[in-house]
């Protein structure tokens, strides 16, 4: 059974179609414009019903949800999830390349000195192939960290600025293995340590007891100290580097927030490229000269 609307009498006023699909009969009408509206136009409003486009016009003046320190807001980590993928699929790469794989892409001062600069960053996401139980302590180490501190971070900066911050510090911690290493080196420690010191400047900028993460730190550069094998420039200079993007990230004023932070990373990036590029990395040369003695 249906019902018919009612026959409409010669000379009456037409019946109401929706604006958007005129072949639709309604007689339903936007609270804010009064335009007539077909079911599949009609949006939820506090009150009644309202058409696409005052929907569309109120939410421009909605303000939009913000991370803490001026990033997008952010729901799902994608960025940690992200390098946590990268990260492992470069070390299977590694099981399948081997070391044809890990000498084009670790961080080798040497090589970097020849022009290879893309070592800089690449050989922040490899980690030392699986030869012993010790070896494999450093991928998932490093996984770990990841995991457990790059969500909190992400949220407090939004995406853009978390995978800068991850970037820039690797990339600190590999100019720092240039200048004061003569040994090829590999991991996203660098990285790591760099999300450790964003940690402690946060936690002081929100006011925070930051006590917890300094004895986190600690403990870690104790133990690149005490253990062997360790690339200690990588891990300081990571960590000093993070500290520093981070300080920009969360101490630049409301105003012009955009363009002091995006210009002071624009500033470290720029220093650690003139240190590289016009930079001697000192230990190499002092080895080389050990060896060879000085030229001339």
């Amino acid at each position: 059974m249906t019902t018919q609307p009612p026959p409409i009498e010669p000379g009456s006023a037409a019946v109401p179609t929706c604006y958007r699909h005129p072949e639709r009969e309604t007689y339903v009408r936007c609270q804010r414009c009064d335009k007539p509206i077909c079911p599949d136009c009609m949006q939820n409003a506090s009150v009644g019903f309202q058409c696409v486009e005052c929907v569309r016009e109120g939410n421009k003046g909605v303000r939009q949800a913000r991370a803490q320190f001026g990033g997008g807001h952010v729901t799902v980590p994608r960025v940690t999830w992200t390098l946590l993928v990268i990260n492992v699929l470069a070390y299977f790469a590694e099981f399948v390349f081997k070391d044809e794989f890990v000498n084009l892409l670790d961080t080798s001062p040497g090589h970097i000195y020849d022009g290879e600069y893309w070592r800089l960053i690449s050989g922040a996401f490899l980690h030392l192939q699986p030869t012993s139980a010790f070896s494999i302590t450093h991928i998932l180490f490093n996984m770990w960290a990841l995991y457990a501190i790059g969500p909190e971070l992400e949220r407090r900066l939004g995406h853009l600025r978390f995978a800068t911050l991850y970037l820039v510090a690797a990339l600190g911690g590999s100019v720092a293995v240039y200048l004061f290493s003569i040994y090829p080196s590999v991991g996203a420690s660098g990285a790591i340590y760099g999300l450790f010191g964003a940690l402690f400047v946060m936690a002081r900028r929100l006011g925070y007891d930051a006590r917890g993460v300094v004895w986190l730190i600690g403990i870690n550069v104790v133990l690149t100290f005490v253990i062997p094998g360790i690339s200690w420039q990588g891990h300081l200079g990571g960590l000093v580097v993070g500290a520093l993007v981070a300080a920009v990230f969360a101490y630049a004023p409301e105003r012009n927030r955009n363009i002091i932070q995006w210009g002071g990373v624009a500033a470290v990036v720029l220093v650690l490229a003139l240190t590289v590029y016009f930079g001697e990395p000192y230990a190499l040369i002092a080895e080389l000269e050990r060896r060879y003695g000085t030229p001339g």
